[in-house]
């Protein structure tokens, strides 16, 4: 006989404040001046429990998100297991292919970044393509007259 135990978990307010925060890219500093304090401030609220609702909603409109999007977010064990493991920029990532080799994973800030500066190369060289074409027409042209 199955019995259904329905426990109603408290969601930690700081924790969804901290992981929602990172995951669009902001960092402490601009919640702290947004409302005005301190990154050590905002830093102790992502450690609280419950944060009060003034603030909360002042966090939110910092963030652009809703009161609401905070209170409920769960926490997934999986996603706390990834996040406390996650590797910070320039640390040497590599995963263990099926083989056993060592793959490489790239970032692909990175990468877009490389292939931002292959395309201004290419426009570099088509660009003195283009000067050495109109150099020669024009050498073309005075042998003509």
């Amino acid at each position: 006989m199955k019995t259904d135990s329905t426990t109603t978990k408290k969601k930690h307010q700081g924790r969804n404040v901290r992981r929602l925060r990172q995951a669009l890219g902001i960092k402490q500093e601009v919640i702290a001046s947004a409302l005005n304090i301190t990154q050590q401030a905002v830093s102790h609220y992502e450690q609280k429990q419950e944060i009060d609702d003034d603030t909360l909603v002042k966090i939110a409109q910092a963030l652009n998100i809703s009161v609401e999007l905070i209170k409920e977010l769960e926490e997934d064990p999986a996603t706390i297991y990834i996040e406390n493991n996650t590797f910070e920029d320039g640390s040497q990532v590599g995963t263990v292919g099926l083989m056993g080799e060592n793959t490489n994973i790239y970032n692909p800030i990175e990468k877009i970044i490389e292939l931002s500066n292959e395309k201004a190369a290419l426009y570099e060289r088509l660009l003195q393509v283009e000067k050495e074409k109109i150099a020669l027409l024009e050498e073309l042209l005075k042998e003509k007259k």
